[in-house]
C-alpha cells in the first residue's frame, strides 16, 4: 500500500505518521507567561537533536492561526522553557495538561502538580519529573500557518539522584527512569522494557577513514 502525502488531508497524514513513527519520547513542556503564571502541556513530535549545541526539539500545533496555544505564547514571551520526561506514574497527570484548558487556567493545579523552581531559567520545572532540561529559545521554525517547531538549547539537566549509577563518567540507569512513550491514539508504551544489541565492529580493512 503506497500513500501519496500531496493528496492527503493534514489529519490523514498525522494519522499515519503517529501510527508508525512509534514509540515517540513525550516532552512535557513546563512554560510561564511573562507574569510568571505556570504553564504545561505535553507534545509528542519531539525529540534530541545533537549535543553541539545540546538541543531538544518539539512541534506545537495551534489551534487556527493566529490562535498560539499557551506553552507557544508563553515560549515567544519570555524566551524559555524545560522539557519533562514522563515517568509512568506520571501517566494521569500529563494527560490531563493534555486537555485544552483556557489561557487563564492553570493547569499545574488542575493536575495537581508541584511547580519547582528552576535554576537558570524563568519556566517552573514539574517536580517528581525524572529528568527536567532547563532550555534557553534557540530558534522557532515556522512549519505552516498554525504549526511551529520550537528548538531550545539545553542549559541545566537535572536527573533524579537514585538514576544516576555513576555521575563521574555520566552513567544514566535509563530503564530505572520507567518512562512513557507515546504509541498511536490513546495508546503510550513504558520504555522499562529494553533489548540490548551490542554494537557491530566491522573487521579490518572494512572500518571508515
Amino acid at each position: 500500500m503506497k500513500f501519496d502525502f500531496s493528496t492527503l488531508s493534514p489529519i490523514e497524514r498525522y494519522k499515519l505518521i503517529s501510527s508508525t513513527v512509534v514509540p515517540r519520547p513525550i516532552a512535557w513542556v513546563s512554560t510561564c507567561d511573562a507574569e510568571g503564571r505556570p504553564n504545561a502541556g505535553p507534545f509528542s513530535f519531539f525529540n534530541a537533536f545533537g549535543e553541539d549545541p545540546p538541543v531538544l526539539g518539539f512541534a506545537i500545533n495551534d489551534r487556527r492561526p493566529g490562535d498560539r496555544k499557551d506553552t507557544g505564547r508563553n515560549i515567544r514571551e519570555t524566551g524559555d522553557f524545560v522539557v519533562n520526561m514522563v515517568a509512568d506514574h506520571q501517566a494521569e497527570e500529563m494527560n490531563i495538561t493534555a486537555a485544552e484548558f483556557r489561557p487563564e487556567v492553570d493547569e499545574f493545579a488542575e493536575a495537581g502538580l508541584e511547580a519547582v523552581p528552576s535554576e537558570m531559567v524563568r519556566a517552573p520545572r514539574i517536580g517528581g519529573s525524572p529528568v527536567s532540561f532547563e532550555c534557553e529559545l534557540l530558534q522557532i521554525v515556522e512549519l505552516g500557518p498554525h504549526r511551529s517547531l520550537v528548538l531550545g538549547r539545553i542549559v541545566l539537566m537535572h536527573v533524579v539522584d537514585e538514576a544516576v549509577r555513576d555521575a563521574a563518567r555520566y552513567h544514566i540507569d535509563t530503564p530505572g527512569l520507567r518512562l512513557l512513550g507515546r504509541m498511536q491514539g490513546n495508546w503510550y508504551v513504558r520504555t522499562a522494557d529494553a533489548l540490548e544489541i551490542p554494537r557491530i565492529i566491522p573487521g579490518p580493512g572494512k572500518i571508515a577513514e
